[in-house]
């Protein structure tokens, strides 16, 4: 696919609308692709406004329902040199809001966790820090506060304690008395900030305590409840899920009253679709996200960003390949942003040319789906992605 300029020796028209509703510069490049006999032109713009960063592929924990009990990929803290080279390439994606420490991992169980953040912040983007809360004593919390961290998502995928334990195999209160200690720092610091959210993985044997979440997020001064479905990476998770069912009656969006200092504001429980759906999207992609992996190598999501299986929505079981766009150690981070491949692939997802793999009459005999590929479209293939569906959800 050729690259070309909007100028006017390209002899490239472009209607003063279009320039105006994408605040198009004068002068910028497009990658020049065809489909199905239409040409379309792909603006080369580094306008990325979200990077996932994983700190670290090792975590303190052995979650029942953890991808890390199928994956083949090693276990291992991102190294001192590739937090560098991100470091030194953010310069390179000027429209960059916000970085999201967050993975598969516990990043803070990675030593520099703090440094890095720290890091980020002196250069003036907003963090978020995903955590499963069992590490964030007080001296962490206050340095977060200090930091300048916004928003912390601690996960809880239990409203009763002997539910947490059964999923996760420890124990909930210190989590729940590290968020209260988290609060009394926030106060005492005068701060608002970081809010707290939780992630909420919902599960046939733990969907009934939904409304025990939300006493609980009520006393913890929660502001979000963000409730995904599990994904079933192995055998046994198959039984706890749940999309597919008919909703259950705690299963149902609400919302309460949080009180930060003088100001009252609203809280919310998100909520996950529960059938396979003819509207799908990519949030990954409609957040303009990118994702680096603690070897420094780019993925455009969390669903490819390791080598996996899972089972699909009907049950079968689905190998997924890591797809690699591009590796920090070797170009900037808005230069991979920019490649052909990288941008191509963001326009296929965002006008989702992918088959429905659910839907086909030839599903049961299709030798593709028991891996990442589609008949037809681009490959790797987004045919029957569960975030795509907001069935499996993230921060």
């Amino acid at each position: 696919m050729p690259l070309i300029s909007k100028s006017r020796q390209n002899n490239i028209q472009l209607p003063a609308d279009f320039v105006e509703r994408r605040r198009l510069p004068e002068e910028m490049e497009f990658w020049l692709d065809e489909r199905e006999g239409d040409i379309i032109l792909h603006p080369r713009l580094p306008d990325a406004k979200k990077l996932y960063i994983e700190a670290t592929t090792g975590c303190n924990l052995q979650c029942r329902t953890c991808i890390r009990n199928v994956w083949s990929d090693p276990l291992a803290p991102m190294k001192a040199d590739t937090f560098k080279k991100i470091l030194a390439s953010l310069d390179s994606l000027p429209r960059l809001e916000r970085v999201v420490f967050t993975s598969f991992g516990e990043p803070l169980t990675h030593p520099r966790i703090l440094d890095m953040i720290e890091a980020v912040r002196k250069k003036g983007l907003e963090v978020t820090l995903g955590s499963n809360g069992l590490l964030l004593k007080p001296h962490i919390a206050r340095e977060l506060i200090r930091l300048g961290v916004d928003r912390l998502m601690v996960s809880i995928d239990g409203g009763r304690p002997e539910t947490f334990e059964n999923v996760r195999g420890a124990q909930l209160n210190p989590i729940i008395e590290n968020i209260i200690k988290l609060n009394e720092l926030k106060e005492e610091m005068g701060s608002l900030f970081p809010s707290v959210g939780v992630e909420f993985v919902i599960m046939q044997s733990n969907a009934d305590e939904i409304k025990d979440l939300a006493v609980l997020a009520t006393q913890l001064n929660i502001s979000r409840v963000l409730v995904s479905n599990v994904l079933p990476y192995s055998e046994d998770m198959r039984s706890e899920v749940l999309y597919g069912h008919e909703p259950i009656e705690p299963f149902k969006t609400s919302s309460w009253a949080i009180r930060a200092g003088a100001w009252v504001s609203w809280a919310t429980m998100e909520l996950p679709r529960m059938h396979w759906g003819a509207e799908r999207r990519c949030r990954f992609i409609q957040d303009k996200a990118i994702v680096v992996g603690w070897d420094g190598k780019v993925s455009p999501c969390y669903a490819l960003s390791h080598n996996y299986s899972y089972y699909a929505i009907d049950g079968l079981n689905k190998q997924v390949s890591r797809y690699i766009l591009g590796s920090v150690h070797e170009q900037s981070l808005g230069d991979i942003w920019m490649s052909e491949e990288y941008v191509r692939f963001r326009s296929e997802v965002q006008s989702y040319h992918f088959p429905s793999c659910p839907d086909c009459d030839l599903r049961d005999t299709c030798d593709l789906r028991k891996v990442n590929e589609g008949c037809w479209g681009w490959n790797p293939s987004c045919a029957d992605c569960l975030w795509a569906q907001d069935i499996i959800r993230c921060p």
